[in-house]
């Protein structure tokens, strides 16, 4: 998206008047226009970081040319489809996004939330499919952020206080069960030891914020951050953020249990692959004294440049694909189970066409590969498909 139209007359995204030109169509409720394909594909004006910006309407991304900064992948292809419109509800004149959960944001006395899942089938615990699980919730804010997309010029770019920035950007305008995300996420400041009292006042201030609240219930709070380690305590575990040294979140027996059963291939590959980087998402209570304790939680790794990966052989594409400087959207999982396939990547700026890319595990059964052709006979996108214990596919020029 390098142009726009209003009211019919064409606009550099660039342009020093642009802010001017938003907030007045915004209040006159005209939709500028994407000009990327003629004769022009509908926008709508949010507000993100005290500034206007333009988002596509849901259901367009793949109407948008493919080199768009707008551009999508078709619905069919990711775990957002399955999402969108009913556990990610938008409007369209205010920008604001309500996001319906199926984890509870407060603590009933003597009750406790519901348990995280110890099926080995992750992500769709107690899910319906019309909200969004933990997990679900962690990948739509890195899609959002735009932590699931590739170009070779990002490279080593991505540090924490840039995920940290483009996450907490990302929560803007979000709410969920009358609570705006921004007041109740978490998310650790870089940390840096000659201003670790100032991080520690900052982090006190917000969670004094976060937890006044009226209602019955104690009130939970959202943490995302980068896992350094999960290690005994003197009763349960300990979960420590690499980024808040200083300030464990407890876990109990069951919840430390159910994660290492629930996330088992997730920690295995965190284990084996030292560059890899191992998010946590949790809802959290604190007590009288300040200390955290979780309440349920879900994992996500994720390469050295921050990008979700499934399995050693999703890293091997991955690999391959940054290597030879091939810009990529991964896809994203959301409330999908691990049965039902999915585009792991789509190549849609460097290849003529855009390209679903899919990994077959040697474990897929027929049922797998059957609804594999029906998603790929679908679809109007072209398909590259590799089962690991055969030659990699030639990658397109």
């Amino acid at each position: 998206m390098r142009q726009i139209a209003i009211d019919g007359e064409v606009i550099a995204i660039d342009a020093p008047n642009l802010q001017a030109r938003l907030a007045d169509a915004q209040a006159r409720q005209v939709r500028p226009l994407c000009l990327c394909r003629m004769p022009g594909l509908p926008l709508y004006v949010a507000r993100a970081s005290g500034r206007l910006i333009l988002k596509r309407m849901p259901g367009t991304g793949a109407r948008h040319d493919p080199a768009c900064a707008s551009y999508e992948p078709p619905y069919e292809l990711s775990g957002l489809g399955a999402v969108a419109g009913s556990a990610i509800s938008e409007d369209f004149e205010t920008g604001a996004i309500s996001l319906k959960l199926d984890f509870s944001l407060t603590k009933s006395p003597g009750r406790a939330p519901p348990a995280p899942s110890a099926t080995p089938d992750k992500g769709e615990v107690r899910s319906d499919g019309a909200k969004l699980t933990l997990r679900a919730l962690l990948h739509y804010l890195w899609d959002q952020a735009g932590f699931n997309r590739w170009r070779p010029g990002m490279a080593g770019k991505r540090n924490w206080a840039v995920i940290r920035k483009f996450l907490l950007e990302a929560t803007e305008g979000k709410t969920s069960k009358g609570k705006a995300l921004p007041d109740i996420l978490y998310v650790p400041e870089m940390f840096r030891s000659e201003r670790e009292a100032e991080i520690a006042q900052r982090r006190s201030g917000f969670m004094a914020r976060a937890v006044t609240a009226t209602g019955k219930g104690r009130p939970l709070l959202l943490v995302v951050g980068e896992v350094k380690e999960i290690t005994p305590a003197r009763a349960g575990h300990r979960l420590l953020i690499k980024h808040a040294p200083k300030f464990p979140f407890l876990l109990n027996e069951d919840i430390h249990r159910r994660l290492g059963v629930v996330f088992a291939s997730e920690l295995s590959l965190w284990n084996a692959n030292p560059d890899t980087h191992l998010v946590a998402i949790a809802t959290f209570g604190l007590d009288s004294a300040g200390v955290a304790t979780v309440e349920a939680a879900a994992l996500m790794v994720v390469t050295e440049n921050w990008i979700p990966f499934e399995s050693t052989d999703e890293a091997t594409l991955l690999d391959v694909l940054t290597g030879r400087k091939i810009s990529f959207l991964k896809g994203l999982r959301y409330n999908l189970p691990v049965s039902q396939p999915l585009a792991c990547v789509v190549l849609h700026e460097d290849a003529p066409t855009p390209l679903a890319m899919f990994i077959v595990s040697s474990e897929a059964d027929a049922a797998y590969r059957s609804a594999l052709d029906a998603l790929i006979e679908s679809s109007d996108m072209s398909a590259w498909i590799w089962s690991p214990g055969e030659d990699m596919p030639a990658l397109p020029r």
